[in-house]
């Protein structure tokens, strides 16, 4: 790797924007894609290229990365019609996105019959993490690439390789993604308890967090998204709910009980269908609210 190289870079979205925008910060040059033409057009203005299809991307840089947000989609822009695989630079492609291990096996044996290396680095710390470089990189591929990429994904944050299965890191994500959804569904609950009683919300979260209970949806979602009642946390509730899914169907397809999760599946559908896929996955507060008939508001703010 050399400051200068040109690498290319397919999504930038809500978390490929950051992203993207740290490798330029670091020296990189970059040829960008996304559907949207307004979203690459900071980037363009920074110096990147602006590619037409997903194969020009992959035609100019030799290491391509993913921020996409489904398995489809990663499937159709690495091998659809003008997909990465039609690209005639590309070495290497590393996926950032939650493709979920099934999507990961299959795009990597059909790069892998084309000499071009998979690996998976499905990141977890959401925009802020994404923006301050603090995120954990979750690394699964053949050894020599991810070594070789290594100091590329340092750019994003801490990186952890968890072996050179195709879709391992993918399974570790989605592990992660079934915790953080949880953590909202049982903190919600708890705090709506707690409010219903007559306790200050804010009060409450101090509590937990100084105590036993404490977790990623007290310590920083509540603060900023649910207690505010702005919530904006900046992650859509399709995609938890895609992301639970996914693991849902992987634990089970491993013989592993997921009957606690799959309580989490359905908070998530109902939160899905009663505010929209587009909403931020912190609605799932507004649904204990509603059936509780409370709101989770601090009193002191």
């Amino acid at each position: 790797m050399t400051e200068g190289q040109v690498l290319g870079f397919i999504g930038v979205g809500r978390m490929g924007a950051p992203m993207s925008g740290r490798l330029m910060d670091a020296g990189y040059s970059l040829c960008v894609y996304d559907t949207n033409p307004e979203a690459t057009k900071p980037l363009v203005a920074r110096g990147a290229k602006l590619a037409k299809s997903p194969a020009e991307v992959a035609s100019a840089s030799e290491i391509v990365f993913l921020s996409l947000p489904t398995p489809p989609i990663v499937q159709a822009v690495v091998l659809g019609p003008n997909g990465v695989n039609q690209g005639n630079a590309v070495k290497t492609v590393i996926d950032l996105s939650t493709t979920g291990p099934s999507a990961a096996k299959i795009i990597a044996q059909a790069l892998g019959e084309r000499q071009v290396a998979w690996i998976d680095a499905p990141v977890s710390g959401g925009v802020p993490g994404a923006e301050k470089g603090t995120l954990a990189v979750m690394v699964s591929g053949p050894k020599a690439t991810a070594d070789a990429i290594d100091p590329l994904l340092k750019v994003f944050g801490k990186t952890f390789y968890t072996g050179e299965k195709p879709g391992l890191a993918q399974v570790a994500k989605l592990g992660n993604n079934l915790l953080a959804a949880a953590a909202i569904v049982l903190s919600s609950e708890a705090v709506a308890m707690g409010v219903k009683a007559g306790l200050d919300p804010k009060v409450m979260i101090d509590i937990i967090n100084a105590g036993s209970g404490r977790n990623s949806a007290t310590q920083d979602k509540f603060p900023k998204a649910i207690l505010t009642g702005t919530f904006d946390y900046g992650f859509a509730t399709a995609l938890s709910y895609k992301d639970v899914r996914l693991c849902i169907d992987e634990g089970e397809a491993l013989g592993v009980p997921m009957i606690a999760g799959a309580v989490i599946r359905q908070m998530l559908a109902v939160t899905n269908a009663k505010f929209g896929p587009e909403s931020d996955f912190t609605s799932i507060a507004k649904v204990i609210e509603e059936w509780a008939h409370v709101e989770m508001r601090s009193k002191t703010t």
